[in-house]
């Protein structure tokens, strides 16, 4: 029998979330897979992506049996607004039905909103999982995952992490060999090196809310090569280092030190962006040494400070002598 893939679509729905994973298991068939592959809509008719493209679609999800997987993509729509009731219970019936159950992108809100990532692990964009976190706390979510896997329940990163999903339940389905044929005529990696903190922006949290460590910050990013030891700040504000502590306890949950290293890494990372040298970049961030640097890119991205320069210095080829 066909592995039969349904993909949940409505309008505004992203279309690389759908293409992509589809895209996989289509050319998987054409290395001795079996996959059937469905678009259904909540009522069944045509929707229109991102892109103002029409999707057409085979039924509604009600229509559909049992899937093997029921593939819910994912929108920009969505967590800027609230997913609408009959999005969700669209997703509950297939879901139920279905060997297994998986998101695309921002999909996890969707069956989040529909009860079905209650007390599970998962992973969405790197912009919004803190909002998935907020909004749905019984849900314990991974911000650096590529993809999650809590039992029969996916979930995967933004846009193109929905290739990395496709490909990690096709190696589950027919093992690795097939996989890895299918990664390489698609030209993708079977698995990525890091997580996806290594894809966000640097400077993107929001600044403190107080005056007083407000100040800390713009100390540490006018002059990051300084001795900004929570010693040496506690006296910047006059207060005490277990007051410092506790400020940054209470407004930011982390602690002096660990939020200079923080200024200290997105100044490292931007420099890196740049196209400054890892050691430059270490040095004019405030880092003693390369090794710390190092150290610190492994424990925050699982590479290093030169394969992230790398993968995003420049998207241009060198052209052929």
């Amino acid at each position: 029998m066909p592995r039969r893939v349904a993909v949940l679509v409505y309008d505004g729905v992203t279309l690389l979330d759908v293409a992509g994973p589809a895209e996989v298991f289509q050319e998987a068939n054409r290395f001795g897979a079996d996959y059937e592959i469905a678009l259904l809509s909540p009522t069944g008719d045509d929707v229109t992506s991102n892109l103002g493209i029409r999707v057409a679609v085979a039924g509604s999800v009600a229509s559909e049996p049992a899937p093997h997987l029921f593939l819910v993509a994912g929108s920009s729509l969505y967590p800027r607004t609230a997913v609408p009731r009959d999005l969700a219970e669209a997703a509950r019936g297939p879901a139920a039905r279905a060997g297994r159950v998986a998101s695309i992108c921002t999909g996890a809100f969707v069956l989040a909103a529909a009860g079905l990532l209650d007390g599970k692990r998962a992973t969405t964009h790197w912009k919004v999982t803190r909002k998935l976190a907020a909004q749905y706390p019984t849900c314990r979510v991974e911000p650096d995952a590529i993809y999650v896997r809590d039992g029969t329940t996916y979930t995967s990163a933004g846009v193109t992490a929905g290739i990395d999903l496709a490909l990690a339940l096709l190696e589950e389905d027919h093992g690795a060999d097939l996989a890895r044929d299918v990664a390489r005529a698609l030209v993708v990696y079977m698995q990525r090196s890091g997580g996806q903190s290594q894809f966000s922006a640097p400077l993107q949290g929001p600044p403190p809310r107080s005056p007083a460590l407000r100040k800390i910050t713009d100390l540490v990013t006018a002059n990051p090569e300084r001795d900004h030891s929570p010693g040496e700040l506690a006296k910047q504000l006059s207060v005490s280092p277990r007051q410092l502590t506790r400020l940054f306890h209470d407004e930011l949950s982390t602690t002096p030190a660990r939020y200079v290293e923080s200024i200290r890494f997105d100044m490292a990372r931007a420099l890196l962006d740049q196209g400054h040298t890892a050691t430059h970049a270490a040095t004019a961030a405030g880092f003693p040494s390369y090794e710390s640097l190092r150290r610190v890119f492994a424990r925050e991205l699982s590479i290093s400070p030169a394969a992230y320069q790398r993968r995003f210095s420049t998207a241009r080829r060198p052209n052929p002598q």
